[in-house]
């Protein structure tokens, strides 16, 4: 269980609003990325976001975590969640992902195994933004 931040003003916009989203639009966005958010729970309270309940994965957790974070008007998402804790990394400036894998895993030409636990949110291992939180696989 954490608290985990996010930049509300960047991110993929739901409705091209500067408001947080409210969770049926965060239910929907976790849908259409084919997400299974089986047993777990979205509220949202101001620009935070609360996903508690059980999983039917870690993988999953953490995923679903990061698709609501994401989000534009999404400041911090409240994980009350059941499972360990997730190994996040806020992406900054010139960031690659060859070099979050040096940093994270210790060998850049792991880079695949971000970008692939970080899909579906990540469509190319190439588009990755300032701001963005990524999710870095055990």
């Amino acid at each position: 269980m954490g608290m985990w931040n996010f930049m509300k003003d960047a991110g993929k916009s739901l409705f091209g609003g500067d408001d947080a989203p409210d969770a049926d639009a965060l239910k929907k966005e976790v849908t259409e990325l084919g997400l299974d958010a089986e047993g777990l729970e979205i509220s949202v309270d101001g620009d935070t976001v609360k996903v508690s309940g059980e999983a039917v994965s870690q993988e999953m957790r953490e995923k679903v975590i990061l698709a609501v974070g994401n989000v534009e008007g999404v400041a911090a998402v409240a994980d009350e969640s059941n499972g360990p804790e997730p190994v996040f990394h806020s992406v900054e400036k010139g960031d690659t992902l060859w070099a979050i894998s040096q940093k994270a895993l210790g060998d850049g030409n792991r880079y695949n195994e971000i970008f692939e636990a970080n899909r579906p949110m990540l469509s190319h291992p190439d588009k990755i933004y300032p701001g963005q939180v990524l999710r870095i696989p055990a």
